[in-house]
């Protein structure tokens, strides 16, 4: 009898000492900082004018977390313009309420107004970001979120000398509001950027930029980490270094196999580790950075310049790199298909190897007609873009609340697991009754803990073939195959990787080819998934994908925060 009073009692403090660590757990501080969305006077390509910033900064500030640390960051609009934050490459579990894009996840921050995020890191490692997803603001606002590894871990390679955020974005001489509601107003293509730039400077190949060229000084002999970071609008990217190999050794916040190649590609959304060891003779050498397309988009070439410390004579002129050319697609092929996960027991992967859920989902630019044809899209038609010949439509309130306060008649439960009609996807000259999609907000609801396969197919619908960078949030996904032409899902997924995929929340689709991703849905919520060209975007390439809740309290959305911001 004593000895079961006593095991009673010693489970009873167990108990309350469970019940103690979880409250302190729960009460645990997690640091706030504050944010101030403003513009500010900037002068590039000759000329002044005023970009919205976040704290005045372009790029923006960067923050600095460990491997599963949480931080509140409080946003205060004193904008002109609604603006949301998305945390880029942040899984957020359970948190879809601080995910940010705007309409999907939660109403703007109108002018005037403040909204508190919660950044909830899970198993992200290395160089992710964080960029504004309301309209075209994230031209401006945008900067690194850099997670290092939890404190008494080290890198899985050589620790770096330092390490420097390398951020390319687009500079418009013009209003980039203005730009894209003129574009959707007439229906015709936004105008495209008048520079590139690396960490806000264009460089000295553009008029006036010599001077403020973003200049990275290095110690011969030392190892440095370079965290790339594509926050362009519209353009895949072509880096190098002049004379110097690069290692990648991360994407998208995980670690992969180290590749050593004289060049990456990089799109926007992607964020890259790449290791460079100044190894050169003492002198001045270019990086140098331009565009992967072959349709619309701006074909200039934004310069910084890595230089060695110590006396030497500088030359008049950097050393310039050999850029591969405007529509190499073999060198973006050799690039992609060489990608592949570290896979180590610090670092496993989990490669989901049978499948519950499969979508077949074409992409596609089309048009829509107007009246009169008065638009300025080919024909007088006005142009629009799909996801299974779906173009969707901002809804007037966020998905996320209809979703959890059961709101009616905001979006359709049908988004289509393959396209309407099938037909020759890559082929040339196809006709134009495939030009015009159906408009809706449509998502696609998927079960927890669901396997899910999706492959995207490219379509040269519009003559528009090109390379699609697909993203979705609340994830990371396996890229487990890619090729061109149709998708033939017989003979196709033999050539899977299914052992070491890259994990990743990005991937470029190749132009008239296809890419098959695979991931668990394990993180309950509501999920944008969407083009990262931003005018593709803008057009309705996007969809959402729900993940309904699971059994527990654990495995389902957390409650909203006290203050959602009213649409």
């Amino acid at each position: 009898m004593e000895s079961k009073k006593k095991s009673l009692l010693l489970e009873l403090q167990g108990f309350l000492l469970l019940n103690v660590l979880m409250l302190c757990m729960a009460r645990k501080h997690i640091t706030t900082v504050d944010w101030v969305v403003k513009e500010a006077s900037y002068t590039r390509l000759c000329s002044t004018k005023k970009i919205l910033t976040v704290n005045g900064l372009f790029p923006g500030p960067a923050i600095y977390m460990r491997r599963g640390d949480r931080l509140k960051v409080n946003v205060r609009n004193a904008g002109e313009y609604n603006v949301t934050i998305h945390w880029h490459g942040v899984k957020q579990p359970r948190n879809p309420w601080s995910d940010g894009p705007n309409y999907v996840t939660q109403c703007p921050i109108k002018p005037g107004a403040n909204f508190t995020y919660e950044i909830v890191l899970s198993n992200e490692e290395g160089t992710i970001w964080w960029h504004a997803h309301s309209d075209w603001s994230r031209a401006t606002v945008h900067g690194p979120l850099i997670v290092l590894p939890k404190l008494g871990k080290g890198f899985p390679f050589v620790k770096p000398h330092k390490a420097v955020p390398i951020v390319l974005a687009s500079w418009f001489k013009g209003d980039v509001m203005e730009i894209i509601e003129t574009a959707l107003e007439n229906g015709g293509e936004p105008n495209k950027s008048d520079a590139f730039t690396i960490n806000g400077q264009p460089g000295d190949l553009y008029n006036c930029s010599k001077e403020g060229t973003f200049k990275m000084v290095v110690d011969y002999g030392k190892t440095y980490l370079l965290r790339i970071i594509n926050s362009i609008m519209n353009e895949e990217m072509f880096f190098m270094v002049a004379n110097h190999n690069l290692t990648v050794v991360g994407t998208d916040g995980a670690y992969i196999k180290p590749i050593t190649t004289s060049y990456i590609m990089i799109t926007p959304g992607q964020t890259m580790d790449v290791l460079i060891t100044a190894n050169q003779p003492p002198s001045h050498y270019y990086m140098a950075s331009r565009a992967y397309a072959e349709l619309v988009f701006d074909n200039t070439t934004t310069t910084a310049i890595l230089q060695y410390s110590g006396n030497y004579a500088a030359p008049s002129t950097p050393s310039f790199p050999n850029l591969p050319n405007f529509a190499d697609i073999d060198s973006v092929t050799n690039f992609t298909r060489r990608l592949k996960a570290l896979a180590t027991k610090d670092y496993p992967v989990d490669v989901p190897q049978s499948v519950d859920t499969r979508l077949y989902i074409t992409i596609s630019v089309n048009t829509l007609p107007c009246a009169n044809n008065s638009c300025d899209g080919p024909n007088g038609t006005r142009l629009s873009a799909s996801l299974n010949n779906i173009s969707f439509v901002e809804p007037s309130i966020d998905v996320l609340q209809a979703y959890y306060r059961s709101i009616q008649h905001v979006y359709e439960s049908d988004f289509p697991n393959e396209p309407p009609y099938s037909f020759n996807f890559t082929g040339d000259n196809l006709p134009n009754t495939l030009l015009t999609p159906e408009q809706g907000t449509k998502v696609k609801v998927l079960d927890y803990n669901s396997t899910v396969e999706i492959v995207f197919q490219g379509t040269n619908v519009l003559n528009g073939a090109e390379n699609h960078p697909m993203h979705l949030h609340g994830y990371s996904f396996y890229l487990v195959g890619y090729g061109f032409g149709n998708f033939n899902n017989e003979t196709d997924p033999k050539s899977y990787n299914l052992v070491d995929p890259p994990e990743v929340n990005t991937i470029g689709v190749p132009t008239k080819g296809w890419a098959a991703i695979r991931f668990r849905a394990d993180n309950p919520g509501v999920w944008f998934m969407h083009c990262h060209l931003e005018r593709h975007a803008s057009w309705g390439m996007d969809t959402v994908l729900i993940v309904k809740n699971g059994r527990t309290r654990l495995t389902s959305m957390r409650q909203p925060p006290r203050q959602l911001n009213p649409c």
